[in-house]
């Protein structure tokens, strides 16, 4: 099998995916724009060839790579990064070379919001009120229907880039001021503890992993108020969300792919979708699936893709946390502190890079406890300030 991975190189830890597609039988064909000799050790050994380009944005060079690829080892079989940068670039080279996958006819429905609130509609899935807005007039009659506060982002945005919430005339006039770089949404700002369903669906659509996380707050109060965050993975999935999240695996017609659904959930039963990524959730979260079930998520995700194996024995022994710590913040116990109270839970630290330390810190802590509460606790420690 021929897979091509897209920037193997990025984030770090992904090169663990290249890796266990190698080992599990797979050419894997890396495309990149970084120089060969910084790949770091791991990444080029699970690599069986790395194809240089000068920019990963000028498609025409890609065009290139993926024919290159095709002459030497033959018909390419997948086009991959797992990377929400890359999904409208991976579906058009899928279209281009005739490779199995998500095509550009069904990019948006991803990649949109606005597109997945009509997927989620059809999930059975409540949604915010809310639609793409083209200058000030049509987002003053949107908030003459949901009023304030509304929450504005990119209609094809990554993250929380470029996402407000704007609480009255005077927010929504600055974000008019000047033209508008791409369409956004504008959507009533919904209350509640954000919840996530997250796992990998086979080739048919059934899960082969499942899980959930609660969050502390959203991407947006994290990166626009320069807060720290954490998030914690449940060892028991909410019936009624993991109802509300298989059916969005359906609507969304998740086929061999990570996901990553988001929610708000307002209590007892009452959710309401908020978005989907079709693809790991971000940041350090495909090692907490580890760390939380004693499993390895990186050999099942190749195992999949190159001999279609969708058995996964596991069960969620913990509840596995990400808290993070960012630089200026005047915490109160040391980073030593925190090692020699908690050294038997604390499975990993990350020294975050820049890039996500907005959204993930400068300093990221794994820890795990078949206890809720002490993860809580844990997560109190490294929170606390002076």
């Amino acid at each position: 099998m021929n897979i091509v991975f897209l920037s193997p190189h990025f984030p770090e830890h992904y090169a663990a995916f290249c890796s266990q597609l190698k080992t599990a039988g797979a050419m894997v064909l890396g495309v990149a724009d970084a120089p060969y000799e910084v790949l770091s050790p791991t990444v080029r050994e699970g690599l069986t060839e790395y194809y240089r380009v000068d920019d990963m944005h000028d498609y025409d060079q890609l065009v290139r790579a993926l024919g290159f690829f095709t002459h030497k080892y033959g018909k390419l079989d997948r086009c991959e990064s797992l990377n929400e940068y890359w999904l409208a670039t991976e579906a058009r080279l899928r279209d281009d070379f005739n490779i199995m996958g998500i095509r550009g006819d069904q990019i948006d429905a991803i990649r949109r919001k606005s597109e997945m609130k009509k997927r989620f509609r059809q999930a059975g899935v409540p949604v915010a009120p809310g639609r793409v807005v083209n200058d000030l007039a049509e987002a003053e009659a949107l908030i003459a229907e949901t009023g304030y506060p509304v929450v504005a982002k990119p209609d094809a945005g990554v993250g929380a880039l470029d996402t407000f919430r704007l609480n009255s005339d005077d927010d929504l006039a600055a974000l008019f001021a000047a033209p508008m770089p791409t369409d956004y949404i504008l959507e009533g700002f919904v209350e509640g503890t954000i919840v996530s369903f997250d796992g990998l669906a086979d080739r048919e659509g059934e899960l082969v992993f499942a899980t959930a996380h609660t969050f502390s707050q959203g991407i947006m109060e994290t990166v626009n108020e320069g807060r720290h965050i954490s998030y914690t993975s449940l060892r028991e999935i909410p019936p009624r969300l993991e109802e509300l999240g298989r059916r969005c695996v359906a609507a969304f017609e998740a086929r061999e792919r990570f996901f990553h659904i988001e929610f708000f959930h307002q209590g007892g039963e009452d959710y309401v979708g908020l978005e989907i990524n079709m693809r790991p959730p971000g940041g350090f979260t495909t090692d907490m699936f580890n760390y939380a079930c004693d499993i390895d998520i990186y050999r099942t995700w190749a195992r999949l893709l190159v001999h279609n194996e969708r058995t996964l024995d596991y069960e969620r022994k913990y509840h596995c946390t990400y808290a993070s710590r960012k630089d200026g913040i005047p915490y109160r116990n040391s980073h030593a502190e925190i090692m020699a109270c908690f050294n038997v839970e604390i499975v990993n630290v990350f020294s975050v890079p820049g890039v996500f330390s907005s959204a993930l810190g400068d300093v990221g802590y794994i820890f795990r406890s078949e206890e809720m509460g002490r993860v809580q606790e844990i997560t109190d420690f490294i929170h606390a300030t002076q």
